[in-house]
């Protein structure tokens, strides 16, 4: 078996008498996608900055790319790339200084970090916008700038920090079109978002951290199978088939003037079977179906008691 991306066992971190990580434990597979979801003061960030070594645990094992995070955390930077809430980018200089700074940095040579530059600036569409400062460009293309800035190194995890905050919905969009390349290149993500949708569209896999305790993990499907008020709807030809199906399944609410029949249900495979089994025994005909389960708003919201914010956390 490959070996996971990121692994960390009983992961803890507090400030003073405030535990703000206790005792977490995730796996995260490599070339996938994992979101970490939470309200505000959660840790989300702080989980960030500790598997990214910019702070050190309390407590725990961590491996980071098969790399122990205490003991070998040269080996772990050398393998990751971060970016944070905030772009990163110098607004004096250049994008494409911007780009060779990193490529210093990474202590490539000035034909190779001239070479990444052109590919990544090309690869995120900013080649026209290469020899102006960023302070002139957008807040999508800053973000992009940033993004690209990290793949200098060519990273194997990257670590997104409510990467798309403050884009507007087009530049979003663009921003998860970039995100599944990196995938497709075997590049592993940790993202962390306060747009439940992102989580929803990207995420292979979604955890869900409260109180410093991950309560739930799996994927956006599963989530959401753990919430009540999933249902089925069936709509009929005819009133009598509609009272028929009523019947025979025992349950449901029919509404007469749209000919449906709403059934409890959490979408998966053996309720729909045992359904759809059920109206085939007293030889029943629907007209089409379809399948409601919750959002990952009504998750949130369920399993942590809070609504879903969009301010910045108040604790780090």
């Amino acid at each position: 078996m490959a070996t996971p991306a990121i692994t960390a066992t009983g992961l803890r971190k507090a400030y003073g008498d405030k535990v703000v990580l206790d005792g977490v434990d995730l796996t995260v597979d490599e070339g996938t996608i994992f979101s970490l979801l939470g309200p505000n003061g959660a840790g989300k960030t702080t989980m960030v900055q500790v598997l990214s070594t910019l702070i050190r645990p309390d407590g725990g094992r961590i491996q980071v790319a098969g790399h122990d995070l205490i003991t070998d955390g040269d080996a772990v930077r050398a393998a990751i790339g971060v970016t944070g809430q905030y772009s990163a980018v110098d607004g004096i200089l250049t994008g494409r200084e911007n780009m060779m700074l990193m490529a210093n940095l990474h202590r490539l040579s000035r034909a190779e970090g001239k070479r990444r530059t052109a590919e990544l600036l090309e690869r995120f569409e900013l080649t026209e916008a290469a020899d102006k400062p960023p302070a002139t460009y957008s807040g999508g293309m800053r973000r992009k700038l940033d993004l690209a800035m990290t793949l200098v190194g060519n990273p194997r995890i990257i670590f997104l920090d409510e990467p798309t905050t403050g884009l507007d919905p087009r530049s979003r969009r663009t921003m998860w079109d970039i995100v599944r390349g990196l995938v497709d290149d075997g590049v592993t993500i940790f993202l962390t978002t306060q747009y439940l949708e992102e989580a929803d569209q990207l995420a292979d896999r979604i955890a869900l951290l409260d109180h410093g305790n991950l309560i739930a993990e799996g994927t956006a499907e599963e989530l959401k199978r753990q919430i009540p008020g999933g249902h089925i709807v069936l709509r009929f030809a005819d009133p009598g088939l509609l009272s028929a199906a009523r019947a025979a399944l025992g349950q449901g609410s029919p509404d007469g003037e749209a000919l449906t029949l709403q059934v409890p249900g959490d979408g998966s495979s053996a309720s729909l079977r045992a359904l759809l089994a059920r109206l085939d025994e007293h030889q029943i005909a629907f007209e089409d179906l379809s399948v409601h389960t919750p959002d990952l708003d009504d998750v949130f919201l369920t399993l942590t008691g809070t609504a879903r914010t969009t301010d910045k956390e108040s604790v780090r």
